[in-house]
């Protein structure tokens, strides 16, 4: 752990009180440039901290001329490439004889496509297009990158890119070229975390992609999905209603059952569960979506989902939905847990994945026409807690009491 990171992890307050180029002078010898002391923590900071700070960082790179300001950016906009799920090389600070000067290289790892990405502060001053052409034409000489399946970024801090638009498309490189400011790329990682669904954000990364619209139908169909998407009931935010008959599938046969109908209402305590699995694991966690989570290592993986407590007969109920989507997420992690917030943060059970996804088979099910979900209930009697395994025979639990955090 370096020293930025250290002081994140004992000391958050510390970062809200300090401009970025105060923060920056803590760590080596307060200049980035390439491959030194200095970049290597600011990257490995920008890797923990929320998304919050990463905008706070970005405006003041845009409103504070400082030192470095330029090449803080160009760090803060790859993070935002890595966190958007690219596999993010990062470029070079300052162009050297015999070497490609671009600012990052944004790779889909779904279908290998890349961006070349260059990062402009303002564009106040005309950008050499053919420059970056350039970048883009060595990079597929080089076998680094593919030109059917690679286009250029461009990044620029402000808004108002009017001019720098009209550049780009009285020239030669017009379908080769996309355009986005950093708050829009900000707003897109915030779309991202208020998903339920890693793969929706798959689709929306194809918008970073040049392309011609004319006919709309796949921007059309692109906001249908983001909308459904995020009208997605967690499961993790329900109140009982009327009771309702469904069937849940096992074994081949339908199982007639009653579950509840589902209506949102907030349950708001994610971030102290994940702060409790953080210190339980000692690492920091990075918010992938809704409910999804990771080190920046990628190699740990949890789904969080509270529930609030409901009453039955003399033990208390907790009730979740767990989606196929969160199940082929943790897959995907060599460590991975589902958290589970029973009532508030301070009951919260991390389950590891390879002991849950065992017991899904014997949970009750719902099947709709636009998705289906698992239904992992909890229950609290007598200082245990005990998940429930209906399918399995009636009243089968398995006891869960000694992964409480």
């Amino acid at each position: 752990m370096n020293e930025l990171t250290s002081i994140w992890a004992t000391n958050k307050d510390f970062f809200s009180s300090k401009s970025l180029s105060q923060i920056l002078a803590f760590a080596g010898d307060g200049k980035l440039t390439d491959g030194n002391r200095t970049s290597k923590e600011f990257r490995e900071l920008l890797g923990e901290v929320p998304s919050s700070m990463l905008k706070t960082f970005a405006e003041h790179c845009l409103s504070e001329k400082f030192d470095c300001s330029g090449f803080a950016l160009q760090d803060i906009v790859n993070q935002l490439g890595d966190r958007l799920g690219f596999r993010v090389e990062y470029g070079l600070y300052r162009g050297r004889r015999n070497e490609i000067g671009y600012d990052g290289i944004w790779t889909s790892p779904e279908n290998g496509y890349s961006l070349v990405v260059e990062v402009k502060t303002t564009d106040a001053y005309r950008i050499n297009l053919d420059t970056i052409a350039e970048y883009r034409k060595r990079l597929v000489d080089s076998g680094k990158i593919s030109k059917a399946d690679s286009s250029i970024l461009i990044v620029v801090g402000r808004e108002d890119t009017g001019d720098l638009e009209a550049q780009i498309r009285g020239s030669k490189h017009a379908w080769d070229i996309r355009l986005i400011s950093t708050d829009a790329l900000m707003q897109l990682l915030v779309t991202k975390e208020t998903l339920n669904d890693t793969k929706t954000i798959q689709q929306i990364n194809e918008l970073l992609k040049p392309r011609e619209y004319t006919r709309i139908d796949k921007l059309v169909d692109l906001i249908f999905k983001t909308s459904k998407d995020m009208l997605l009931s967690d499961g993790d935010q329900v109140q009982i209603e009327d009771q309702e008959e469904d069937f849940s599938v096992h074994g081949g046969a339908k199982r007639r059952h009653k579950h509840s109908e589902e209506k949102v209402v907030p349950v708001g305590f994610h971030n102290e569960c994940i702060g409790r699995v953080e210190r339980k694991l000692q690492c920091a966690l990075i918010k992938q979506s809704k409910v999804a989570y990771a080190n920046r290592e990628r190699s740990i993986g949890i789904v969080c989902a509270n529930s609030r407590t409901y009453k039955q007969g003399g033990a208390a109920k907790y009730w979740f939905a767990f989606h196929p989507h969160q199940e082929e997420y943790l897959k995907a992690f060599e460590t991975a847990y589902v958290a589970l917030g029973c009532g508030s943060a301070d009951t919260v059970f991390l389950v590891p994945f390879s002991v849950f996804a065992p017991l899904l088979e014997h949970m009750w099910t719902t099947r709709r026409e636009d998705r289906m979900y698992w239904h992992v209930v909890v229950y609290q009697r007598n200082g245990r807690y005990t998940l429930s395994q209906p399918l399995l025979q009636k009243g089968a639990v398995v006891d869960i009491t000694n992964y409480k955090i």
